[in-house]
C-alpha cells in the first residue's frame, strides 16, 4: 500500500496541473543548483514555475486529472515547467537558458489540453512574443487605413497646390 505522503504528492501535482494552462517537460540533467535557480528566476518573471517530481507520481496525477498521457516522455531526469499565461514566454525562457547553458532540452508537454512533442514545444519557443504579435496585428490593420487616408487626402492636397499656384500667378501679375 502506498504511503499517505505519495497520495498527498499526487494531489499537489494535480493541483499544479489544474492551476496552469499547460506544462513543458524538460530534461535538466547536469544542471547545477545555481543554474536551476537562475532558470527558476527567469521562469518566474514570465509567470511560469519549474518543479521536479517523480515520473511515476506525475503519471498518476495526469491520469487523475484527466490529462493526456506522457508515457513516452516521462523517463529519465525530468523537470516540469508549469505556465499560467503565455506558453511562448515560458518556452522562450527555457530556450534562452538552454542556449546559454547547453544542458536543457524539451522532451514534450501538454498545451491546450493535448500532448505535444519536443518539436511542438520548441515551436512555441520560436514564436514571436505576445507584444510582437500585437504590434504586427496593429501594423497590419493600420496599413490599409493609412493608404485610405492618403488617398482621401490626395484631392485636398491637389486643391491646395492649385490654389497656391493661382495665388502665385496673381502675385506675379500684380
Amino acid at each position: 500500500m502506498p504511503a499517505q505522503s505519495k497520495y498527498a504528492m499526487v494531489e499537489k501535482i494535480c493541483d499544479s496541473i489544474n492551476g496552469s494552462k499547460g506544462v513543458f517537460v524538460i530534461d535538466y540533467e547536469g544542471l547545477t543548483v545555481k543554474e536551476a535557480q537562475e532558470l527558476r528566476r527567469s521562469l518566474r518573471e514570465v509567470g511560469a514555475t519549474m518543479k521536479v517530481y517523480k515520473n511515476n507520481l506525475v503519471k498518476l496525477a495526469l491520469a487523475q486529472c484527466d490529462q493526456p498521457e506522457l508515457d513516452d516522455v516521462l523517463a529519465g531526469t525530468n523537470a516540469f515547467v508549469f505556465f499560467e499565461e503565455d506558453p511562448a514566454a515560458a518556452a522562450k525562457a527555457v530556450k534562452t537558458e538552454s542556449d546559454k547553458l547547453k544542458k536543457l532540452a524539451f522532451k514534450g508537454g501538454i498545451a491546450d489540453g493535448r500532448a505535444i512533442s519536443a518539436e511542438d514545444a520548441q515551436a512555441y519557443a520560436d514564436l514571436p512574443s505576445r507584444d510582437q504579435l500585437v504590434a504586427q496585428l496593429v501594423f497590419t490593420i493600420a496599413a490599409p487605413l493609412r493608404g485610405i487616408a492618403s488617398v482621401c487626402a490626395g484631392p485636398a492636397r491637389g486643391l491646395v497646390t492649385a490654389l497656391d499656384a493661382v495665388a502665385d500667378q496673381k502675385k506675379d501679375a500684380a
